[in-house]
């Protein structure tokens, strides 16, 4: 064989190679293609925790808007949505034909720390980006996961921040706890005990809610029984409502505290007629206040009312737009040659970034989620607020 002819075949072995290295890395990409990039979210369309549904309808909105624009580099995201019912079992079947049927790129979202955490091995050995579990358990960043990013405040900080206000604002020593069975609950019920024991306090009572529970007359007759002056709450917005309804009925008005999880005033106003501001609710909060007047809360709620006028807008609707909001600027960054990695090197180099939501700094070594809340009031314009940014400055971890 002569030299030139050598040269041939060697080139023709090379671009052979070369194909077949090609087609080896996008069997290998999953989630999208030259036209469309697949992302997707779960969370409780209907059931006992529905009003956090709009959580995945704001990130559609988030993605509408994008596709409005051009896309991401030319690609247009389809999204997917799947209604579990705060049910965990629902969950992981939503979820394992999202991945097995449509190749999802990325998760957002996702409602529930018990729903979360049902997946959570899923997505990781199957090194699918997930852009903030809608919980703050400390279970989401502890062992680390180089495929998941925070943004919720953890529980923990939460409510060792409100626990802290109850007692050197508010001058509260009687207080009490009313707690979700499972991490939502018990890492703040943690955090709020160890709060309390450096004033040499602890609750008055500590009282546990399954999440399909509608009767809590016996638990709201303990705490008052306990002579609680302030009850702090981790729990999902419908037993929040009864605790509230009952409370009231039996005659028992102590200070209401809750998590971030319940700072949808008008949202809650409504499923209490009323009572949420009535009684003054106090409640921590991450996000831009939704009814500022802020460029890009502007922008998001005039969306909010072209793209999808039937939606109201919130903090539940809000927070589904913070969780698309670093995921959209990753992809980005990450240009035309999309990939799994690409948008994990933009997603651990975030710096400072802010949307409508906290202020994120990632490293490839560290996805937690901020540490500081805002306190605010319900009152009958809307948020009060009580104060300013908090860092959380104990930490039993």
């Amino acid at each position: 064989m002569d030299f030139k002819k050598m040269i041939r075949v060697m080139l023709v072995c090379l671009f052979a190679v070369c194909l077949f290295a090609s087609a080896v890395q996008a069997a290998t990409e999953r989630g999208f293609d030259d036209k469309e990039i697949r992302i997707a979210a779960w969370g409780p369309q209907t059931g006992p925790a529905a009003p956090w549904g709009a959580v995945a309808r704001g990130s559609k909105l988030m993605f509408d808007i994008v596709n409005e624009e051009g896309g991401i580099n030319g690609r247009k995201i389809k999204f997917f949505v799947r209604d579990d019912q705060y049910n965990p079992s629902q969950t992981v079947a939503g979820v394992k034909e999202l991945v097995e049927r449509y190749g999802i790129f990325a998760f957002v979202g996702g409602v529930g720390t018990a729903c979360c955490q049902s997946v959570y091995k899923m997505l990781l050995e199957n090194k699918i980006i997930w852009i903030s579990p809608c919980s703050g358990a400390r279970s989401f960043w502890d062992p680390h996961n180089p495929y998941l990013w925070n943004i919720w405040v953890s529980y923990e900080d939460d409510a060792s921040i409100l626990a802290k206000f109850a007692v050197e604002k508010k001058k509260y020593k009687k207080i009490a706890m009313l707690y979700n069975n499972d991490d939502f609950g018990l890492d703040a019920l943690d955090a709020v005990k160890y709060r309390l024991s450096k004033y040499k306090l602890e609750p008055v009572a500590a009282l546990p809610v399954e999440p399909t529970e509608r009767d809590l007359s016996s638990q709201v007759a303990k705490l008052k029984a306990s002579g609680a002056e302030a009850v702090i709450s981790f729990c999902a917005p419908t037993q929040a409502a009864i605790a509230l309804r009952t409370s009231v009925s039996q005659g028992f008005r102590p200070q209401w505290f809750h998590s971030y999880n319940l700072s949808d005033y008008p949202l809650m106003n409504k499923i209490t007629d009323g009572l949420w501001t009535k009684e003054g609710v106090i409640t921590s909060s991450f996000f831009i206040p939704p009814f500022a007047d802020q460029p890009l809360i502007n922008k998001y709620r005039a969306a909010q009312k072209r793209l999808a006028p039937t939606e109201r807008w919130g903090i539940f609707y809000q927070a589904g737009i913070v969780v698309a909001e670093p995921l959209v600027a990753a992809m980005k960054k990450a240009g035309k040659n999309l990939s799994t990695e690409a948008v994990k090197k933009e997603l651990d180099s975030l710096k400072n970034f802010q949307g409508v939501g906290p202020k994120i700094t990632w490293t490839a070594k560290n996805h937690k989620a901020p540490k500081s809340v805002q306190i605010w009031q319900s009152g009958p314009k809307g948020e009060i607020v009580l104060q300013d940014w908090t860092e959380n400055e104990i930490s039993r971890h």
